[in-house]
């Protein structure tokens, strides 16, 4: 097994015309020189919100140190990024030296800039062909990381295409016969294309699964196996995800070689969120609801239902308390559900109500307030869920609305991830989850209001 003292300077060694066309974009000046490119970037206003150690726990690298092109830098720089994140530490050189990796981050650390950055460094911009594929489980994620991996090489001349199922397969097919060197897919449609000899992946070297568990669920069956049949003989396999179940090992056996194996889950759940419960009736959840609206200092919020009955319902009920909210479930058309993903990231809705579609990857960094309305059966599932706060080290709470038919799933799901879910205080100190407590921009003061409609102290305090 490998350790982590492989470093950057690895990749260098792959081949002679990988480190010639390196060696050209690398920046070999002076200091000067260095600071002068620099003060030309579009960098955006600094993130100054406290940040967790789940993001900030790293050995002290820049991005400089992986020997990564100027280009490549420059997009990195004016994307915010300022250091990488453990994830990335770990992963980026050892992806770069051209080794398999099995790497585990929690949810919202910087996994896909982990791999979007290695392999946007190994395209060969001058050649006209898929040399990387991405495979993710929902359209909603793909759509993110191709708008990620976009602006990540806005300064380098490599294309970039996603290609999902419930978009028209006759416009995906004109786009890939205008050469794209980068491939972002669900695994449906990209076997489709690739079963129809649309997608040549005859040359793709590079094959990243994120949400690695998902995607070798029995949702997808042996779908990736199929397409692992169409790629070059030993491609280079990048498995990304915060769980691992034994699905994930079988495939790894299978098709990774001597992977390098990342795992930085000492524990599964996100520092910066904090977990509490209500002990409530199912016809109090509405009011419950309500209740939390207007006491939080919500930025934005996402709330959780079981079924896409249920998700439509409750929009409709918030809605008609006078509320702002969205909602998103799979069974809609996909045109809606990408208005709906675009528009509340841009911030023009504080409250999304959603179905477990929108669980994997998704990252709305405005969300610091997540509510489970309806509590889910798997840890796995909640573990999701809650990460859709507090992301890339940031402050977050997660509310759980909890039955009496709940009240065992919530004891064996605290068990299972090694968490505690606390009951819900009368006032939520806003230091928890709102940026800059002092200086409030959500619905609530900055002293924290009584949450005592929510749930009473005796009800709250479920026996364990």
């Amino acid at each position: 097994m490998m350790t982590e003292s492989m470093n950057a300077a690895n990749h260098l060694n792959n081949g002679t015309s990988k480190g010639v066309s390196h060696e050209k974009s690398v920046v070999k000046g002076t200091p000067s020189d260095d600071m002068g490119w620099k003060a030309k970037l579009k960098i955006p206003p600094k993130d100054n919100r406290p940040k967790t150690s789940d993001v900030t726990d790293t050995r002290g690298n820049e991005f400089e140190e992986f020997c990564l092109k100027r280009e490549l830098l420059m997009g990195i720089f004016e994307k915010g990024w300022e250091k990488p994140s453990p994830i990335q530490e770990s992963a980026i050189p050892i992806a770069l030296s051209g080794k398999d990796i099995l790497a585990r981050a929690k949810n919202g650390t910087g996994k896909t800039g982990a791999y979007c950055i290695p392999v946007l460094e190994q395209i060969d911009p001058t050649k006209n062909i898929i040399q990387a594929l991405v495979i993710v489980p929902t359209r909603e994620l793909a759509l993110q990381t191709s708008q990620i991996c976009i602006e990540l090489a806005k300064h380098l001349d490599i294309r970039v295409m996603v290609t999902t199922g419930g978009t028209n397969l006759k416009d995906d097919i004109m786009r890939i016969y205008q050469k794209v060197q980068l491939i972002i897919a669900t695994p449906g449609r990209i076997l489709d294309l690739m079963d129809k000899r649309v997608a040549d992946m005859s040359h793709c070297k590079i094959l990243v699964l994120d949400e690695a568990d998902k995607l070798l669920s029995q949702d997808f069956q042996d779908m990736l196996d199929h397409v692992i049949m169409k790629l070059p003989k030993e491609p280079q396999i990048l498995l990304f995800s915060a769980t691992f179940p034994l699905s994930v090992k079988n495939f790894m056996d299978k098709h990774l070689r001597d992977p390098y194996e990342i795992n930085l889950m000492e524990e599964l759940t996100l520092k910066g969120v904090t977990q509490y419960y209500a002990f409530v009736q199912e016809r109090q959840k509405v009011h419950c609801l309500n209740t939390l609206f207007s006491k939080l200092q919500i930025n934005q919020s996402i709330i959780f239902c079981n079924s896409t009955q249920r998700v439509e319902l409750l929009a409709k009920k918030i809605t008609d308390l006078g509320y702002c909210c969205y909602y998103i479930h799979a069974k809609m058309a996909q045109a809606h559900r990408n208005r709906v993903f675009h528009d509340f990231r841009q911030g023009l809705c504080r409250n999304l109500v959603c179905s477990d579609l929108f669980t994997r990857g998704i990252d709305v960094q405005a969300v610091n307030v997540v509510i489970n309305f309806d509590f889910p059966r798997m840890a796995e599932t909640y573990l999701h869920r809650i990460g859709r706060s507090g992301r890339f080290g940031h402050l977050g709470i997660a509310i759980n609305l909890i039955t009496y038919d709940d009240r065992f799933d919530l004891h064996r799901i605290e068990k299972e991830l090694g968490t505690e879910i606390k009951p819900i205080p009368k006032v939520i100190d806003p230091a928890l989850y709102v940026a800059n407590a002092a200086n409030p921009h959500g619905t609530g003061n900055s002293n924290g209001n009584e949450l005592s409609d929510v749930s009473h102290s005796e009800e709250s305090n479920i026996s364990k």
